[in-house]
C-alpha cells in the first residue's frame, strides 16, 4: 500500500450492512471518512457520532456536488444503487455497492456500463464473500477436491428483518417490491445465486416460487426457493424470513463427483467416499484482501480488477438468476436463460 489517502463517501445509510462497513473502513490508515449523503437526519447524527463524519448531507446527489471523493461506499434501496454508480463513475470515483447489486437486471448493466465506460472500479459487497470458512470451502472446491461439482445449495434464513431488529429505514424497503426488487427472494435467494454465478456461471434454466407462509403485515414474499438448471449440476438457493430456530445442518453444501462439503460454524467438513469426514481450518484472508473496503484499495492501487464473489460480472449473472426466479414464481413457468446477451 501507498501512502496515499483515500477519501471516501457514503451515499445512502438505508442498507443497515454500511454500519457494518463503516467499522471496517474506520480501521484503515490510508482512509478518510470525509462526508455522508442521506435523507434521514438521524442516520446521518449517527455516522457523526460514531464514526466521525463531518461533512453531512441530506442526499447523496448533494454529496457528490459538494466534494471531492476517492471512493463511494453505496448503501441505498437496491433499486437506485443503478443511479448513484453512473453518477460515481462520471467523476471517477470508484465504488463498492451492498449486496445485492441491484432490483433489475437492467439496473446491474447499466452498473457495469457505467465503470467499465469511466475505468472505475466496482465492487458488489457480499457478506459471504468474507466468511473465512466459505472462502476455504471455495478453494478446495477450485482445487478439484471433490471432482466436478453436481448440486451446490445455500439456506439463507432468519425470523424476518423486522423481527431480527434491522432499522425502520432498512426493513421498510425490503418489505417494497418495487425497491427491494421482491422480498426475501431477493434479500435472501441472492447468496446462492452469487456462490452458483462464482462455481457454476449461468444456469441454462431457472425455475422459481415464492409466498407468504406466515407474515401477517403486507410484504411481496417471506419464504422463497429458485433451483438452477446446469448442464450437470444444481443449484439451490433458499430464502426464508420465518425461521425461528438456528440452522442445524451444514450451510452451504456441495456434492460433486469424488466427494462433499459443507460449511459448519467456522469449519469445513470434506467427506470422500471410504474415508471418515476431514474437519478443515478455515483459512485466514491474505493481507489486502481479508475485507470489502481493504479488497477494493487494493485492487484501486494495483490495477487488478475485482475478482471471485465480489466481482461486478459474477454479482451481475447472480442478478439475471434472481430475475428469471422472480419471473419463473410470478408465471409458473421455468424460464431460460440467458435473459439477454450482455459484453
Amino acid at each position: 500500500m501507498s501512502d496515499r489517502k483515500f477519501r471516501v463517501g457514503f451515499a445512502g445509510l438505508v442498507h443497515d450492512h454500511v454500519w457494518w462497513e463503516f467499522d471496517k473502513w474506520k480501521k484503515l490508515d490510508n482512509v478518510d471518512l470525509v462526508a455522508a449523503g442521506d435523507a434521514n437526519p438521524p442516520q446521518l447524527e449517527k455516522a457523526q457520532k460514531e464514526y466521525g463524519v463531518t461533512n453531512l448531507y441530506s442526499s447523496w446527489q448533494e454529496m457528490l456536488e459538494s466534494e471531492e471523493l476517492d471512493v463511494l461506499q453505496v448503501a441505498v434501496e437496491n433499486s437506485k444503487g443503478a443511479d448513484v454508480v453512473e453518477a460515481a463513475a462520471a467523476r471517477g470515483i470508484h465504488v463498492t455497492s451492498e449486496k445485492p447489486m441491484s432490483a433489475r437486471l437492467s439496473q446491474a448493466n447499466r452498473m457495469i456500463k457505467a465503470s467499465e465506460d469511466a475505468g472505475t472500479k466496482l465492487l458488489i459487497n457480499w457478506p459471504s464473500a468474507w466468511s473465512p470458512a466459505i472462502n476455504t470451502m471455495a478453494k478446495v472446491i477450485d482445487a478439484g477436491d471433490v471432482g466436478r461439482l453436481h448440486y451446490f445449495k445455500q439456506r439463507s434464513a432468519h425470523n424476518g428483518p423486522k423481527e431480527l431488529g434491522c432499522s425502520t429505514y432498512f426493513y421498510e424497503w425490503l418489505y417494497d417490491a418495487d425497491l427491494n426488487g421482491a422480498g426475501a427472494l431477493m434479500d435472501y435467494c441472492c447468496y446462492s445465486a452469487d456462490m452458483c454465478s462464482y462455481f457454476l456461471g449461468l444456469p441454462n434454466s431457472v425455475v422459481g416460487i415464492r409466498s407468504i407462509l406466515a407474515k401477517d403485515y403486507p410484504l411481496p414474499d417471506d419464504n422463497a426457493m429458485i433451483l438452477m438448471k446446469y448442464d450437470h449440476a444444481f443449484g439451490v438457493a433458499e430464502a426464508c424470513w420465518t425461521q425461528v430456530a438456528d440452522v442445524i445442518t451444514g450451510n452451504p453444501v456441495a456434492y460433486g463427483s469424488e466427494g462433499a462439503l459443507m460449511v459448519k460454524g467456522d469449519k469445513v467438513i470434506l467427506s470422500k467416499p471410504g474415508q471418515s469426514p476431514k474437519e478443515i481450518d478455515a483459512e485466514p484472508f491474505p493481507d489486502g484482501r481479508s475485507t470489502g473496503p481493504e479488497y477494493l484499495l487494493t485492487c484501486i492501487e494495483t490495477g487488478e480488477e475485482v475478482e471471485g464473489m465480489c466481482s461486478p460480472k459474477i454479482s451481475r449473472d447472480a442478478q439475471e438468476i434472481l430475475e428469471a426466479g422472480l419471473i419463473s414464481s410470478d408465471t409458473g413457468k421455468e424460464v431460460k436463460l440467458p435473459l439477454v446477451e450482455f459484453g
